[in-house]
């Protein structure tokens, strides 16, 4: 079997759940606690220091009425 990782292109999630919490004006501990995680994981998300599972990535998009993509995009390295 060839290895097909040197095919596929390095990508990068960028987020912008800081963004849209300041255009809501709403702390990170309010937004963890109507979706039901810690601030600890709205940091990490956040920062970049986590990607959230897809049924965390739907509950954040419910949240602010959006979808995924608007939340998350991903970037060519």
């Amino acid at each position: 079997m060839q290895n097909m990782s040197k095919s596929l292109p390095q990508l990068k999630i960028i987020n912008r759940l800081h963004v849209l919490r300041a255009e809501r004006r709403i702390t990170q501990e309010q937004l963890a606690k109507e979706i039901g995680v810690t601030r600890a994981t709205i940091v990490a998300i956040e920062g970049g220091d986590y990607n959230p599972s897809l049924e965390l990535a739907f509950r954040i998009a419910c949240y602010f009425k959006t979808d995924i993509n608007t939340i998350s995009q991903l970037s060519l390295l």
